[in-house]
């Protein structure tokens, strides 16, 4: 978990060159469901697109991350725009592999597919991962990816994430990747 207990109970506002990353709202649960409900985007992540029941117990449950353990997800949208690009976020889900990710932040992605290829998912993990650094307990943090999704590797890659391990999670493959805090991203 963080080191020192925190102090804010929601995301805080992260900006890059083209991106906004900040706290989620009730008014952004509409593109939330579009993005999350698109057979192409969960592909790798469950297999299945989410139902509004579903997602509105994600979005609860990303708030709670922020008030339970001062990290979570963020909404990622364009500076110059506004237009809803996705959600980025540092996790403890306590999944159920082997082995156990125990204190060890999972980082995940997922972008609205008009925001594929222009390197936003990159610049987003970046400026997550400088929020990160030196805040966990943790001496890194991991994704896991199924091996099939090249570009979330291709990502991962670039933010300086190394293959660790394979394991079966519900039924699939996935990569386990880590990355040192404090290592170039």
């Amino acid at each position: 978990m963080l080191r020192t207990p925190p102090t804010d109970r929601e995301a805080p506002t992260l900006e890059t060159a083209r991106l906004r990353l900040r706290a989620h709202t009730l008014a952004d649960f509409p593109v939330y469901c579009t993005l999350w409900a698109d057979p192409d985007v969960v592909r790798y992540i469950g297999g299945k697109p989410n139902t509004a029941e579903e997602l509105w117990a994600r979005l609860l449950r990303n708030a709670g991350h922020w008030s339970l353990l001062g990290f979570g997800s963020w909404l990622v949208e364009e500076r110059a725009t506004g237009k809803f690009v996705g959600e980025v976020g540092l996790f403890n889900y306590q999944r159920m592999i082997e082995p156990p990710l125990g204190e060890t932040p999972e980082i995940g992605w997922i972008l609205s597919p008009s925001a594929h290829g222009r390197g936003y998912a990159t610049e987003a993990v970046k400026a997550i991962l400088a929020w990160a650094d030196g805040r966990f307990v943790a001496s890194e943090a991991a994704c896991l990816i199924h091996p099939e999704n090249a570009a979330s590797l291709h990502v991962a890659g670039k933010c300086g994430f190394t293959p660790h391990h394979t394991i079966t999670y519900r039924e699939s493959l996935m990569q386990v990747l880590v990355r040192p805090f404090g290592s170039p991203a």
